[in-house]
């Protein structure tokens, strides 16, 4: 019987609850930087999401605002302030949880600038989380993203399940992890939270094997009990258990 199985025995769910999210370990998307994007909207926002993922299993979060220069014009020096503030209260708080922040780029123009500059907030082994458009597919993202690899840096992509231009040709997938790009899912997507296509997609890209990293993609607290939905999902605990999740290494 695997842990994962031993975890989820019908007759031990304060068990399951306490232990689900362990087994992922590391959270590498959220938004939990106060008043910086979308995400946290004070100190106090992200203390209380911070508390309830630590709480949830996780041991380490990665948090990624964005960085999207006609709407979120965030700088490395801008989300390392805003890391050592909240690094700070945690410290202060007595909550013990690794705590690192990188970004979630949008392919633009800005984003392939940075990349010429090499100012770019990186976690893991050289690691690059990234996003597209959610409405039409940009010409430029495989320029961007062979100028990453060029320089050193391994692509992840964002929320892949959410391109509803790709969920006709099943192929675009696959072709992105092809060309050496890892694809990163939304916990809350397996919900249904955002549209049961978006759900379906998200399945099968697992069912496929071309998921490599889980993220909660957390903005507020809605987002919490999404993932309490999620912790004894079926779907989940194959993911889990098909060993190809690589959250634990970063």
């Amino acid at each position: 019987m695997s842990l994962f199985s031993k975890i989820f025995k019908k007759n031990e769910p304060a068990l399951a609850e306490q232990f689900q999210f362990t087994l992922i370990g590391t959270d590498m998307h959220s938004h939990l930087l106060p008043g910086i994007d979308d995400g946290a909207v004070d100190i106090e926002n992200s203390i209380e999401l911070i508390t309830h993922l630590h709480e949830m299993g996780y041991q380490k979060l990665i948090t990624t605002p964005h960085i999207f220069w006609d709407m979120y014009p965030n700088t490395s020096q801008i989300i390392r302030e805003k890391e050592a503030f909240v690094k700070q209260e945690l410290k202060q708080r007595g909550l013990e949880i690794a705590f690192q922040a990188a970004a979630e780029y949008y392919i633009d123009a800005h984003f392939e600038s940075l990349i010429e500059q090499e100012d770019l907030l990186t976690f893991g082994d050289r690691h690059i989380l990234f996003e597209l458009s959610f409405d039409e597919e940009q010409v430029n993202h495989r320029r961007a993203v062979f100028n990453l690899q060029v320089a050193g840096y391994k692509p992840i992509l964002a929320h892949p399940e959410r391109y509803e231009y790709w969920h006709n040709n099943f192929s675009k997938y696959e072709d992105v992890v092809d060309r050496g790009v890892s694809l990163q899912v939304n916990t809350n997507c397996l919900t249904g939270h955002y549209g049961p296509r978006v759900r379906s997609i998200a399945e099968r890209l697992i069912e496929a094997d071309l998921v490599d990293f889980i993220g909660t993609d957390c903005h507020h607290l809605g987002h919490i009990g999404l993932l309490n939905q999620m912790r004894q999902s079926p779907i989940l605990k194959k993911l889990i258990e098909s060993g190809r999740l690589l959250n634990h290494t970063l």
